[in-house]
């Protein structure tokens, strides 16, 4: 069996996406997703259970990356030698509401998963954080160029 290809985030919308098109194309996938109630968890598990219908090589973790020894306990048992870390909690406004929950996923969680990838030599890493990263910026419209080393959020 191939090397697999984690995708964290595997049950929100991007992660959704890139991970059927993966499996689409012939890789063998895991996701994970904590599948917490930000949005609707249903709309998470229609989700999984949609990649799971396309028959491809997918297995999915009710995994929280935030939680090191839940993490590496997972990794143990998966050959895997690309990750593709979306998973994150969304929110500018949630960031304020809820630090904790936003610094634990969005910082301690990457900070787990970029030593995942460096302690079991992880050929590829892609990371990609598509919410709330947001800068105090003016110009509109917004540009790729923009500076964003002012953020709004955590």
């Amino acid at each position: 069996m191939p090397s697999a290809i984690i995708v964290t985030g595997a049950a929100g919308f991007i992660g959704y996406h890139v991970a059927r098109r993966l499996i689409e194309r012939g890789e063998h996938v895991v996701g994970i997703d904590c599948i917490n109630a930000y949005y609707d968890p249903q709309l998470k598990l229609d989700r999984l259970a949609e990649l799971e219908r396309l028959g491809g090589d997918f297995r999915f973790s009710r995994t929280d990356f935030a939680d090191a020894d839940a993490l590496e306990g997972l990794a143990a048992a998966l050959d895997f030698d690309r990750i593709i870390h979306l998973g994150a909690q969304p929110g500018v406004r949630y960031s304020l509401e809820n630090p904790r929950a936003y610094v634990q996923s969005n910082l301690v969680g990457h900070l787990n998963i970029l030593e995942l990838a460096r302690h079991t030599q992880t050929r590829h890493l892609v990371y990609a954080s598509s919410s709330s990263v947001y800068g105090q910026n003016g110009k509109i419209p917004f540009s790729t160029g923009d500076r964003v080393d002012h953020p709004v959020s955590l």
